[in-house]
C-alpha cells in the first residue's frame, strides 16, 4: 500500500542509523513492527495479577493439588 507521510528528517536519518537498515522503508517497517510488538506487550502487562494461576488448572490438577495438601 502506497502511503505518503510527512516523517521528521531528523528522526528518520537517526533510526536509519541506529537501526542499521539500508532503506527508509525497512526502517519505517521495522520501526512498526517494534512499536505494535511493544504495544502488544504492554496490554499483557497490564493483566499481570488479574489472572488467578489456580483458575488455569484442569480438574485433575486440582484433586492432585488437595491430595497433597
Amino acid at each position: 500500500m502506497a502511503t505518503n507521510l510527512q516523517i521528521d528528517p531528523q528522526l528518520l536519518e537517526k533510526a536509519l542509523k541506529v537501526g542499521g537498515h539500508r532503506t527508509k522503508r525497512e526502517t519505517v517497517n521495522e520501526a512498526l513492527a517494534e512499536y505494535v510488538q511493544r504495544r502488544e506487550q504492554l496490554k499483557i502487562l497490564d493483566l499481570f495479577g488479574t489472572v488467578d494461576p489456580a483458575d488455569m488448572l484442569t480438574d485433575e490438577e486440582r484433586r492432585e493439588q488437595r491430595k497433597r495438601a
